[in-house]
Order: C-alpha cells, then sequence, then structure tokens
C-alpha cells in the first residue's frame, strides 16, 4: 500500500467511506490474493493521480469480514465505488487500468 492509499476496517469505514464528501474507491482484497497484488500498483498510481479529487481505500476482506459481508462480497479482488456515502458500482476482478479510471471519470462528473 503506498502513501497515498488509505487502509480501512470495520471500525474506520463508516468514518473514511460512509461519512466522506465526494468519490472513494475501495478495494476489497486479501494478502493471499493474486489478482489483488496484480492491481495493487495500479490502484496506487490512481491515488496519487486523484488525489484531491477521489480517495483510494483497501479493505482486507480477511480481517474485516462484517464490512465484506455487508457488501455481499463473494469473489475478489472487487473495487467498490461510493458517491457521498452511497455505493453507485462496483468492478469485481483483475482489470487494466482504463477500466477503473473510466469508472472514476464518471462518477467523477456524475
Amino acid at each position: 500500500m503506498s502513501e497515498a492509499t488509505v487502509a480501512v476496517t470495520d471500525a474506520t469505514f463508516e468514518a473514511e467511506v460512509g461519512q466522506a464528501k465526494g468519490l472513494v474507491v475501495v478495494d476489497f482484497w486479501a494478502e493471499w490474493c493474486g489478482p489483488c497484488r496484480m492491481i495493487a500498483p495500479t490502484l496506487d498510481a490512481l491515488a496519487k493521480d486523484y488525489e484531491g479529487k477521489a480517495k483510494i481505500a483497501k479493505l482486507d476482506v480477511d480481517s474485516n469480514q462484517n464490512t465484506a459481508m455487508k457488501y455481499n462480497i463473494r469473489s475478489i479482488p472487487a473495487v467498490l465505488f461510493f458517491k457521498d456515502g452511497k455505493h453507485v458500482d462496483t468492478v469485481v476482478g483483475a482489470n487494466p487500468r482504463g477500466a477503473y479510471e473510466a469508472k472514476i471519470t464518471q462518477h467523477l462528473a456524475a
């Protein structure tokens, strides 16, 4: 995780995501997940590129099962998009940077 991404937990999710203004992108991941590790550098780069416009957060599903269950996470990586605290979009699986960037751009414009 880079300095541009924020680690969230069951305890901090509501404050960091649920009460956040603007766009928050949450990567639901696990240490053992190869595809999760594959997209991590992409999300770190997006966090730097969109700093001040969108927050990129990471939630370890093994350590934070309550939040993963709340959002019905069945497959990881799952990247959920929240706008003003509301879940507005989801991208499941390892995707190229353009897929995530397109969603960020779409939701920043909305």
